[in-house]
């Protein structure tokens, strides 16, 4: 399963408030403002700066 386009459509980085790149082979949402890369686990988005890696 992949993310909606709906939902992507309305995610953003909750550090900067910008745009996300969905990479759907790595499961991963990247933020290339801050160089964060955000996991998406069991079709869930894990958007907490915490659990967030750097690029």
């Amino acid at each position: 399963m992949t993310l909606s386009p709906q939902l992507l459509a309305v995610l953003v980085c909750p550090r900067c408030k910008g745009a996300l790149d969905y990479r759907e082979g790595d499961a991963l949402l990247v933020c290339a403002a801050c160089r964060l890369r955000y996991p998406v686990k069991d079709d869930i988005p894990i958007m907490l700066t915490d659990e967030a890696t750097p690029l």
